[in-house]
């Protein structure tokens, strides 16, 4: 009978590698990819997944102003914030945040669907949103192609 145990060793942060994905969300319905964006930034794809450790990807998302919503939304979803200071309040639509900034409606849309931790900051800073088509992490995914 074997009595030798073997342990499952717990994942470093120094062990964990970052890779790159590149989403391109045109057409895609805003609820839907920002999730599948969302697993990317936390990792929960890998193997050596962890909730305590930042185990998540870069992701590069492209054509942020071509994504779609159902419904009514682009009239009644309202985007709200508040200064602090009396009088402070702001709202608009979210067709008029898509005419302004339209990348701000990926972003803020992912970090709802991020934990509500000390994380999510730096799962944010790894996300690189672009309006149109071209970006500026083209040697990223050249590389990533040499190697397949």
């Amino acid at each position: 009978m074997n009595t030798q145990t073997t342990q499952t060793t717990p994942t470093k942060q120094s062990e964990l590698k970052h890779d790159w994905h590149l989403v391109d969300v045109e057409g895609q319905i805003l609820g839907r990819i920002s999730t599948t964006i969302a697993k990317h930034l936390m990792g929960k794809a890998k193997s050596n997944f962890v909730r305590n450790l930042d185990c998540g990807d870069y992701v590069v998302v492209i054509n942020a102003s071509t994504v779609k919503v159902t419904g009514k939304k682009e009239e009644n979803k309202v985007y709200a914030r508040h200064s602090g200071y009396p009088g402070g309040f702001r709202s608009e639509t979210l067709k008029e945040l898509r005419a302004r900034r339209p990348e701000e409606v990926i972003r803020h849309a992912v970090k709802g669907m991020l934990p509500d931790n000390r994380l999510r900051d730096k799962m944010l800073k790894r996300m690189f949103v672009f309006p149109g088509e071209s970006h500026t992490y083209a040697d990223k995914f050249a590389k990533k192609g040499e190697e397949k």
